[in-house]
Order: C-alpha cells, then structure tokens, then sequence
C-alpha cells in the first residue's frame, strides 16, 4: 500500500490494531491502486456534488418546491431509448433483498426469486468487518465457492443449481468508508464498494454472463447520475471491459431525482436498465425535502401508502418514464415478514404483500422487492398470473399527465399516539442492532432497515416543529409539544429496559441508540442522516 493512501483499523481495547479476517484477500495491492485511481479521479466531483445538494435544499428551505428543470426540458421531450437489457436481466418479477451476510446471503440466493439484491448498504451495519465479510463473500460467489456450515447446529449452506442473479447496492454518495483514507481523507464509500466488487468480480461475472450489475441508491439528480456514468467509463477501461457492460438499476428514492428520471436515464443510457421505487426512503426524502413548507406534513406512517396522493404519482410516473425509454420500471419493498404463532397474524400479513404487488402488477410495474424467502411465492404467484411475459415495458399503457403538485401531493391521515410510540420504538430497536452490526432487522412483524428508521425519527422532527395535533385513544386530540414528547419517549425506553432486562439492555447498546435517536428527532434542525452521526459511535464501538 503507498504512503498516500492508510487504513485506519479497528483498535483493541488495549489500543492495539486489529486485522479483520480477509481483509489481505479483499484489499491486494492491485486492488488498492484501483481505488485510489478512482477515489482521485472521482472524490472531489462527489463532494462537489454533495455541496450542490446542501445548496439546493436551502433554496427550498427558503420556500422554494422542487420541479421539472427547464434546462432539461428538451430530454424530457427527446426521443430516445436505454441500451438493451440483457437476457438475464429480462425476467425480474420478483426480486429479494438483503444484507451482504454469508448465510443470509445463500438463502436468498436459493430462495426462487429472479433476483438478488446484496445489500452493503441500507440492510446492513457498516461495521469494517461487515464491509470486508461482504467482499469476500462477493469474491466466493463469482468464483463459484459461496457455502457456509453453522458451527452452533452443524448446518451446511449450499447453493442450489439455480439461483438468483446477484445485483449489489453499494452505499450512497453521502457516505464515506473512515477506515481507508486516500491522500489523508476517508474514500468515498460508493467507491470503495463499487471499487473493490468491480475490480474482483466484474471480469469474472460478464465472462459467465450474469454480472457486473448494480443498483445506484439514493441520488438526488441527473448530475449524480453522469457521476455514476463516469465511473463506470473509466472503471471499465481500467480493466479492459467493453463500455456497457456494466448494467446498474438506479433507485429513485429522493423526492428531487423523481423530477429527474428521464434525465437519469439519460445520463446512463448506455449502462442503465432501469428505475426502482425506494419507497421507504423517499417518504423519508418527502419529509426532509419539505421541512420547512407546513403544508406537507405527513400523518402516521402506517397511513401513508402507494395508492394515493405523492406516493402514487410518483409511482405512475416511475413507469411511464422508463416504459417510454424501454427501460425496466420495479416495484417496491414489501416490509412483511412470517409471524409465528399467529395464523390470522400471518395470513393478514401476507395479504397485505398480496394487495400491494396486485397493484404494482396493473399499474405496470415489471418486478418487485420482498425482505423474506417465505414472500417470494406470494409475489411471484401476483405476477405470474397478471404478467405472464417477462416484463411491461413494450406494453401500452395510458398514464395521464402527472402534474408537480402531484408529486407533492400529501397523504390524508391522522397522527396517532400510537404512531408516536411507534416511530419511537422502532427508532431506538434498530439503531440498537446497527450498532451492534445488524442492518436489517425484524421489529412488530415488518423488515426494518436504515430507511424506516430515518422515518421514524423524520416523523418526530416535523411533528414537533409543528406542533402537530395527536390523537389520544378517547381523549381527542393534543399537540405534540417537546415536553410530552419528552415523557412518551422515557415510557417506551423504559418498556424496552424492562422487556430485555438490565444485562441485555446495556450489552445491546439501547441507551446508547436511545440517544441518537434523540439527537436527530428533537434538533433545531433536521440532520441529513441518522447514518452519519452513527456511523461515528459506531467506528468507537467496533
């Protein structure tokens, strides 16, 4: 490794460096020049990107509303198409996602889905020994040599004969990897994901046809979007790779790229294959976005759904967009997961992913996600009696006009104690295990990841700010002041000492989640990201 470019390991309590298992595989010399060739070409563009953002967030602070941009009004208006999508990637009816965790990993793979979303970022706790686990995990798959024995049961994990396609999502431009520096600052940690998964695997993967493929998260524009494109220029000719190999779906799960889908497509046109909708972190996105206008606050999040108002425009529009650039438009995350012991529980469950992958398939949605192998013949039945080809795309639709105040629309619905509560306590049980290194969590019966827990504690910021008015169980309705709020948080911090017990409570890390969770719902101003903050305690932790 050269002397501008440094790890900054995992110390011992006693100080000393610690080496994680792998990590000589993961980062060889050779790998280690790529990255620094792509953090040095790339980083500082990103951070200039990431200055953008913060600018044009204070102009809708200021009571501007995002929109269509007139300087790419004659994209949108252009006639144009995407670059074919390859065979493997025709049929995604059903896709699967999950943390970048060996055994989890294997089931997923296994599970009969057509995809699989490896997750590094947010199903996954960026501790150093996750992001180099998942990397060699990576590496085995393409080689072939992906397989797991439980050493507590003795358990042996295989791959079947057929299994999912791999797609990874490394995380987000707003995230920087602090355990390798390059010319003395953190890399990028879209970079470092992308870099090293690339470098690896790609040649491997496009030579047995079934990679290097990608999902892009959370960009928040078409500039973003050139940034992706030009990486993958430059990463492809760094390895000798033919330009478009490289075939990257692009999740729109910020409220400004929803003014931007054709334009992101644009930029990718010839690695592109398609747009998801992140639902989760765009309702997130929704809050953030639009923290300083009171006409969009958003009631409980159990009432905010893909049929109606904001979340059901930006849907229609997903599809209409990419099925006029023969593009692949792909559902959203069904949350629900088995509840044992529970038979209505259960069957209530599943026919809520029952009704929701129903409406995607009309509406003309060519795939779907779901957070557990036992959901994946529930989809997979919706779509196979309601789209019995491959996909949508060259189907004819109608769409009517959608409009930005469509997009902006906000759902009807009430704030409930309940939903108080609710944000509350899933807000500090998943950031408790993300310290402790779990990223996708099961939590009341539903799949919880990093998004739902911006969410959550979103949620709490825009309703204090605005006093919002909360529904008591048969005593009306009360503003939702910090004094109150205050109070309902220590109730469900002490129901969550006393359901895990003293010992349990410490060693999970409760107070400590109890604490961001504060830092970020109750501040003058809404942080970016809860990620960020604690990705600080939790570099101290591990």
């Amino acid at each position: 490794m050269s002397m501008t470019s440094t790890l900054q390991r995992p110390r011992t309590q006693m100080g000393a460096e610690t080496m994680t298992k792998g990590e000589d595989r993961v980062l060889t010399a050779e790998a280690v020049a790529f990255l620094q060739a792509v953090e040095r070409r790339f980083g500082q563009r990103r951070r200039d990107l990431l200055a953008a953002r913060a600018e044009r967030q204070a102009r809708f602070d200021a009571g501007e509303l995002p929109d269509f941009l007139p300087e790419t009004k004659d994209v949108r208006d252009a006639c144009w198409e995407v670059a074919p999508v390859p065979k493997v990637l025709k049929d995604r009816r059903v896709e699967i996602t999950g943390p970048v965790d060996r055994k989890l990993m294997i089931n997923a793979l296994n599970s009969g889905a057509k995809m699989f979303m490896a997750d590094f970022e947010d199903a996954s706790s960026p501790t150093w020994a996750n992001m180099i686990d998942g990397q060699l995990n990576m590496q085995d798959y393409a080689n072939g040599d992906l397989a797991f024995t439980d050493e507590a049961s003795g358990k042996a994990y295989a791959l079947n004969e057929a299994t999912a396609t791999m797609i990874v999502r490394p995380r987000g431009w707003h995230l920087e990897e602090a355990h390798f520096e390059v010319d003395g600052q953190p890399i990028s940690a879209s970079l470092f994901d992308f870099g090293l998964h690339f470098f690896h695997n790609g040649v491997k993967l496009a030579e047995q046809e079934r990679g290097p493929f990608y999902y892009l998260p959370k960009m928040e524009s078409h500039l973003e979007a050139r940034l992706w494109n030009d990486v993958f220029v430059f990463a492809q000719n760094e390895l000798g790779m033919a330009q478009g190999t490289i075939k990257a779906t692009v999740l729109i799960e910020t409220l400004p790229a929803a003014f931007e889908m054709d334009e992101i497509l644009y930029e990718l046109r010839e690695h592109v294959v398609g747009l998801n909708c992140g639902r989760w972190d765009y309702i997130f996105s929704y809050i953030k976005t639009l923290r300083n206008h009171p006409a969009y606050v958003l009631p409980d999040r159990a009432q905010v759904g893909m049929a109606d108002a904001f979340l059901n425009a930006y849907s229609l529009l997903l599809i209409k967009t990419c099925h006029r650039r023969r593009a692949h438009a792909m559902g959203g995350m069904a949350a629900q997961i088995p509840v044992k012991n529970d038979d209505k529980a259960n069957t209530a469950a599943f026919d809520k992913v029952r009704a929701d992958k129903l409406r995607e398939v009309k509406n003309g949605h060519d795939g779907t996600w779901v957070a557990h192998p036992a959901l994946v013949p529930v989809a997979m039945e919706v779509f196979d009696v309601h789209m019995p080809s491959c996909n949508q795309v060259c189907t004819q639709r109608t769409y009517p006009p959608i409009t930005r105040d469509a997009l902006l629309r906000p759902h009807d619905g009430r704030i409930t104690e309940e939903g108080v509560r609710t944000n509350i306590s899933v807000g500090i049980e998943y950031i408790a295990a993300w310290l402790n290194g779990r990223g996708a969590v099961p939590i009341h019966n539903l799949m919880e990841d990093a998004a739902t827990a911006e969410i959550s504690r979103s949620q709490i910021w825009q309703w204090l700010k605005y006093r919002s008015l909360v529904q008591i169980a048969g005593n009306g309705r009360h503003p939702l002041t910090r004094d109150w709020f205050q109070q309902i948080f220590d109730e469900e911090l002490d129901k969550i000492s006393e359901e895990k017990g003293e010992p349990a409570f410490r060693a999970g890390r409760y107070q400590l989640a109890a604490d961001l969770f504060l830092q970020t719902a109750v501040s003058d101003e809404l942080a970016d990201f809860l990620t960020l903050p604690a990705y600080d305690a939790l570099r101290t932790l591990n």
